[in-house]
């Protein structure tokens, strides 16, 4: 039986997995990918704690739902950005936006 343990220790574990992705990577674009991982790591939290807590509420899935629809806005504009980076710079590594340092 798949109890409200196994979601937490699954959600955990992406989140560290994103984390650790965020942390260690040099390609903005692995970062990006990486904080959508830590993202959904939280929704299976969400949906986990609501389905388990409130079985009779759907309060965690549209929390879910917001956060999936921040999580849309934020790749859309984080890649319009790296995309204006490129043009400009011709590199995506997080070492080469040096641009912003004083």
């Amino acid at each position: 039986m798949i109890g409200l343990g196994h979601f937490l220790v699954l959600g955990a574990l992406l989140f560290c997995i994103g984390l650790y992705g965020a942390l260690t990577k040099r390609n903005a674009v692995a970062v990006l990918m990486s904080i959508e991982l830590m993202l959904n790591a939280v929704n299976i939290n969400l949906v986990a704690f609501s389905r388990y807590l409130t079985p009779d509420y759907i309060a965690g899935q549209v929390f879910a739902v917001f956060t999936i629809i921040v999580a849309a806005a934020e790749v859309a504009v984080g890649l319009a950005i790296v995309i204006a980076i490129y043009r400009d710079r011709l590199s995506v590594e997080l070492d080469d936006f040096d641009w912003l340092k004083w």
